[in-house]
């Protein structure tokens, strides 16, 4: 599929409020990132269940809904669970609009860059900066 990098670096699954504009930008640059919003089987599911699919298919999710996955993710390490790890946005930082979306295409695309390993989110949850 032309460019795709399947198994090289971190792989990304979009929370359900974030565009698959974005996902469909991130795979057109050569990354493994896919969006709840392209997946039937995902979408309208619980943020649990959202871990589970993540898990399954080793991907960090991105989401804006901080208190509830990190709740997911303090509850898995209590557990000696596996979690696939979070990138959590804040809406101070990130304007999620179409029209903006390519600032953040941009700082996702420098993240994946500064992490080569495939897990290097498992298990943590990581801010993501917007540039300055």
């Amino acid at each position: 599929m032309g460019g795709w990098r399947f198994g090289d670096g971190v792989r990304l699954l979009l929370d359900e409020h974030l565009s698959r504009r974005i996902a469909g930008q991130m795979r057109q640059a050569g990354h493994d990132v896919i969006a709840v919003a392209e997946r039937d089987d995902l979408r309208g599911r619980t943020d649990r269940a959202i871990t589970e699919a993540a898990r399954a298919e080793h991907r960090a999710i991105v989401t804006l809904d901080i208190g509830d996955h990190l709740g997911i993710l303090r509850d898995a390490v209590r557990l000696g669970l596996a979690h696939p790890g979070l990138v959590l946005l804040t809406p101070r930082a990130w304007d999620t609009s179409i029209e903006a979306i390519g600032a953040l295409v941009r700082g996702l695309t420098d993240l994946l860059g500064a992490m080569p390993q495939e897990d290097a989110l498992v298990g943590r949850a990581i801010w993501l900066r917007a540039r300055d």
